[in-house]
């Protein structure tokens, strides 16, 4: 069991590292390969865009061909685009290659949290689902200070190579410990056209959210960005609720707590990648940072997710989710409300560190409740379904977030200001706040055994 835990931690860490370590990259990448705040946007959100629209295709495809089989061809592909990644030689190139290294995430992440609900049970499964949240929001927080390491004593592209060699770690430990027969076996097709209507709905919306500033609204490509998107997003649930073997099954939004759960996930994920995204930036372009010292900068929050997330799956399993839900976006929503008023010459020490501790705490409370509770009802049969539509959302949620908020930070310019870092973060503040009430108004405790 505990090998079961290290090799699915391991293999999912890259993709959840590679979702924020290159936000400290960005300023480097710029002046190395060209490209303004939009291009910034779009080296983050074209590895959301595909993860996000596609992990519910690994979903599927892990219930049909069996998800230790393909976490093993996930980690691969994922080695292969991280390193197609480290060569990229202009921005456009690494645009298209990040996309890939989002279709290999696609595969891995939802097929790793589907072999740990069916290898645990009961309250070990709760912890189990926590301590794999907490290392995976480990890894988010994380990538910034090892990108910045890395990018301090050699260049941007070590972010990606670095990625090899745990990708052959984990396909090691994969295919000598993982159980070869766990899930896996249905049979039925899968809804690639549901895949390909989700991509372009998506990358249509997002397009636009993108190159509004810079476009403007009435822009042909801006509008009919917006309008080919959602045309394509009203399709798709249309397509998913007749087709006869769905990649979103939309009777699992029939339960309560699930539906409110990704609803919640929606505005915590959301204001969780933005906060990342335009912290980063500003510590380098507008506070002066170095890429070491941004990443430094959150470090606290890692320290504090790692000694609280697995007891608080713990907790929240054997008392409930609700109040964990409830709780932790509030906590961390008024802790950001400090990030709107940071001065470009900050003290980290009075100005940054007291609202990343409050933030910290409130993630912490947050992540494995809602994880734990998205697959409370999913039997083994719909693991990797459930798990990969709430990292779906989590990850559009994400891309969204982004390009949305993004048109209020540049104020119609190409670079972040300090004005445009503080609308940001009241946005950010907003949305994870947002999150909390939702989970207070939404989640029922279910009725809990003795454990």
């Amino acid at each position: 069991m505990r090998w079961t835990l290290v090799a699915t931690i391991l293999g999912s860490s890259i993709v959840f590292i590679d979702s924020s370590v290159v936000n400290v990259a960005l300023p480097r990448i710029q002046s190395d390969l060209g490209g303004g705040l939009a291009a910034e946007q779009w080296v983050v959100d074209a590895y959301l865009l595909t993860l996000g629209s596609l992990i519910l295709v690994g979903g599927s495809l892990g219930d049909i061909f069996g998800e230790v089989r393909l976490f093993v061809l996930g980690v691969a592909a994922f080695g292969v685009a991280s390193a197609l990644c480290a060569v990229a030689p202009d921005i456009t190139t690494l645009i298209v290659f990040r996309g890939l290294q989002g279709v290999a995430g696609a595969l891995l992440t939802p097929a790793s949290l589907a072999v740990i609900t069916a290898s645990f049970e009961g309250s070990d499964r709760g912890a189990a689902i926590g301590t794999w949240t907490a290392w995976t929001g480990i890894s988010f927080v994380i990538g910034p200070l090892v990108g910045g390491w890395l990018i301090g004593v050699s260049s941007w592209r070590t972010i990606f190579l670095i990625n090899i060699p745990i990708a052959i770690a984990t396909i090691a430990l994969a295919v000598l410990l993982l159980p070869k027969g766990t899930m896996g076996g249905k049979r039925v097709p899968v809804d690639y056209v549901g895949g390909v209507l989700c991509v372009l709905g998506l990358g249509s919306v997002v397009y636009a959210l993108i190159e509004q500033p810079q476009l403007g609204w009435s822009h042909w490509s801006v509008a009919g960005g917006l309008a080919a998107g959602a045309a394509c997003l009203v399709a798709f649930v249309v397509w998913e609720a007749r087709v006869a073997s769905p990649m979103l099954p939309l009777r699992l939004f029939a339960r309560r707590n699930f539906s409110v759960t990704n609803v919640e996930t929606l505005a915590v994920y959301g204001g969780l990648s933005a906060w990342g995204f335009f912290l980063a930036l500003f510590l380098q372009q507008l506070a002066g940072y170095s890429p070491f010292r941004a990443g430094l900068a959150s470090v606290p929050v890692t320290i504090v997710m790692f000694f609280l997330s697995r007891r608080t799956g713990r907790l929240s399993a054997h008392y409930g989710p609700r109040l964990f839900m409830a709780l932790g976006p509030l906590i961390a929503g008024a802790s950001l409300l400090a990030l709107a008023r940071m001065p470009t010459h900050l003290d980290y020490w009075l100005d940054l560190l007291p609202p990343l501790l409050g933030f910290a705490v409130g993630l912490s409370l947050t992540v494995a409740p809602l994880t734990t509770t998205v697959l409370a009802d999913a039997g083994s049969g719909d693991a990797g379904i459930a798990s990969g539509v709430n990292n779906a959302i989590a990850r559009v949620a994400g891309l969204v977030a982004i390009a949305g908020i993004g048109i209020a930070a540049s104020g119609g310019g190409q670079k972040l200001t300090a004005h445009g870092f503080h609308v940001a973060m009241l946005i950010v503040a907003a949305l994870v706040a947002l999150g909390g009430v939702i989970g207070a108004a939404g989640i029922r405790n279910p009725g809990l055994s003795a454990r």
